[in-house]
């Protein structure tokens, strides 16, 4: 198709390396100290490296060329971000206890061991970390995902947590009275950006917890997707009330 993308001289190209950071999409590469548009369906013809370019290397040109991927753009850069948190867990500085990893998954995970006819003594937590602070907003265990965002004390107030309602979802904890945060900007970030399937809200009945169902209920609204979602709350003694 012919369509408006950008051009590179690179006699007037220094390599400064600017076009590409600016090239949110990741269609530029330094390559031999020249930029060099090395993914055509990567340039949506916007020209965010234009204003950065030092020496005027940069210009727009129409021609034939692959339509722009987005699709693939987000999936690239879902996956440079995933790697850039793993390469800053993994580092010297990073704290060991935030490392992000998958937990029992697929034909790997446990059978329970079953302790009565109801409960069963085995953990259905699927990814690490858990806590919505410390989550990133991109990760592989997001892909295709079932969500729970839980209230932190539903777990110690309801006794069958982890069968009922972790079993087979990628979970995510938070109390938005004692971390006094707005979880809404990271959760829609979280659902705008990975596929998730559906969304299971638990909370507590006591008001503090509204806080979380409204930044959930906010999330899924600015994320502009549709997907299944509902609201369980839990009692302080422990039973389902809706």
């Amino acid at each position: 198709m012919i369509r408006k993308i950008i051009h590179i001289d690179e006699e007037k190209c220094n390599g400064c390396g600017l076009c590409a950071s600016a090239c949110h999409e990741g269609a530029i590469d330094i390559i031999d100290g020249k930029a060099k548009l090395v993914r055509e369906n990567f340039c949506d013809g916007f020209g965010d490296c234009l204003p950065g370019c030092p020496t005027g290397a940069i210009s727009f040109e129409e021609r034939e060329a692959p339509a722009y991927d987005e699709a693939a753009v987000k999936a690239s850069q879902q996956k440079k971000a995933a790697e850039k948190l793993m390469r800053e867990m993994h580092s010297a500085g990073g704290c060991p206890g935030s490392r992000m990893m998958e937990l029992h998954k697929g034909k790997d995970a446990p059978e329970p061991a079953a302790v009565s006819p109801v409960f069963c003594s085995v953990s259905r937590l699927n990814q690490w970390p858990c806590q919505m602070k410390l989550l990133p907003t991109s990760a592989p265990f997001f892909e295709g995902a079932k969500l729970l965002i839980a209230a932190d004390c539903t777990a110690y107030a309801y006794a069958n947590m982890h069968e009922d309602f972790m079993k087979g979802k990628i979970t995510v904890i938070g109390c938005p009275k004692l971390d006094a945060v707005d979880y809404s900007e990271k959760l829609t970030a979280i659902i705008r950006d990975n596929d998730i399937r559906s969304v299971t809200i638990v909370r507590m009945e006591v008001p503090c917890c509204g806080g979380l169902q409204r930044a959930a209920e906010a999330a899924l609204k600015n994320s502009g997707k549709f997907i299944p979602w509902q609201v369980v709350t839990i009692s302080r003694d422990g039973r389902i009330l809706d």
